[in-house]
């Protein structure tokens, strides 16, 4: 399929450069003068509360917070600029014609939730579901957040080699809140021979990520559904993962995606979500919370707030631990976080196993 970055003018172009650069410029250098700041004044106190109070006392934060608001809005118009000039070449965009044998199961009947449309989560007008101009934004949008860092699923690729075990003779594999594919895409070449299944409830998103499989050769089966409600069989999946995803929804779905991966699994099988877990550092903390608030992600405080090994523990699936992880190179990184100059998100997989239960016949699904 065509890319439309590929496709761009030499005023699109530049304009998606000078947003990549000024978000680079606010992680790395107005970052880093905040936080010397904060530590030629004292630094921050025990308490998070504390930590936000200093955060928000320092000469610099008010430019730190107004830019990283303001790029992001940047992105958002810039891509949905390029993606809105070229709508007419949408359907034809979308029309499969791989032959990787993937299918594509939509439900037009499928309420979506409240705290799902209610938002325009990262500050996406109309966020990823309203129409099918969404998900080609969020793609192109998703490349810049990175800092360009992900394109060729780099960043997919290091969580699969790093965090997902091997599990030769796996059969099924399921990715849940998988948006527009990107997670999803690797699992076919980690799992080779099992069957790859990408959750979503974005029929956009499903579309694009459909088209693009195909495209790669990716035989892939994409699902309309919520990830606390799949629709498949208990016990029929040797590997359940997510990427980015809990911290976008209340505590609720939260647990209830937790029980449902933990109802999927086979015994044996594996959970690995890839997310945002607290550092320690309070003022560092801080800025991950004052992120959420600025980026229009109100559920980062559920994630934090949610107790996920016990969740799963209570579900039949004890020792679940996080992980800290580095996106740069190195991946699950156990012996703890590097020390980083830079503004980054704070990387962690929530890693738990199903104990094995060798005199059963694991249920083999749908």
């Amino acid at each position: 399929m065509p890319d439309i970055e590929d496709e761009l003018d030499l005023d699109e172009r530049s304009a998606v450069d000078f947003v990549a650069g000024l978000r680079r410029g606010w992680a790395s250098t107005i970052y880093p003068a905040m936080i010397a700041e904060a530590g030629r004044t004292g630094g921050a106190s025990g308490s998070l509360a504390q930590a936000t109070e200093t955060l928000r006392g320092l000469a610099l934060y008010p430019w730190f917070s107004h830019l990283e608001r303001q790029q992001q809005k940047m992105m958002w118009r810039v891509m949905g600029d390029a993606v809105l000039r070229r709508r007419g070449s949408l359907d034809q965009r979308l029309r499969v014609d791989g032959s990787a044998g993937g299918t594509l199961e939509l439900d037009a009947g499928l309420e979506l939730p409240r705290w799902y449309t209610d938002t325009d989560i990262h500050i996406q007008p109309g966020s990823f579901f309203a129409d099918e101009s969404s998900a080609f934004i969020y793609e192109l949008g998703a490349r810049v957040v990175m800092l360009r860092d992900n394109d060729g699923y780099k960043f997919h690729k290091l969580f699969a080699e790093t965090a997902l075990p091997a599990l030769p003779g796996a059969t099924r594999v399921v990715d849940v809140g998988c948006g527009f594919g990107k997670s999803t895409q690797v699992l076919v070449s980690r799992y080779p021979g099992a069957e790859v299944v990408g959750v979503d409830l974005s029929a956009p998103n499903l579309r694009l990520a459909h088209r693009q499989a195909e495209g790669h050769g990716h035989r892939i089966r994409w699902r309309q559904a919520a990830s606390y409600d799949t629709g498949l069989a208990s016990a029929s999946a040797d590997v359940v993962t997510g990427t980015m995803v809990l911290h976008e929804m209340p505590r609720e779905a939260i647990e209830a995606t937790l029980r449902e991966a933990a109802r999927l699994l086979r015994p044996g099988g594996v959970i690995r979500f890839l997310e945002f877990w607290p550092t320690g550092d309070q003022l560092r903390d801080a800025t991950v919370y004052e992120h959420a608030e600025r980026n229009n992600e109100p559920y980062f405080r559920d994630l934090f707030a949610t107790d996920a090994p016990a969740t799963l523990a209570a579900a039949g699936v004890p020792g679940a631990r996080w992980i800290p992880f580095d996106e740069r190179a190195r991946g699950l990184t156990p012996e703890g976080r590097d020390p980083r100059p830079e503004w980054h998100f704070p990387w962690a997989v929530l890693a738990a196993e199903k104990p094995a239960a060798p005199s059963e016949e694991a249920t083999r699904g749908e």
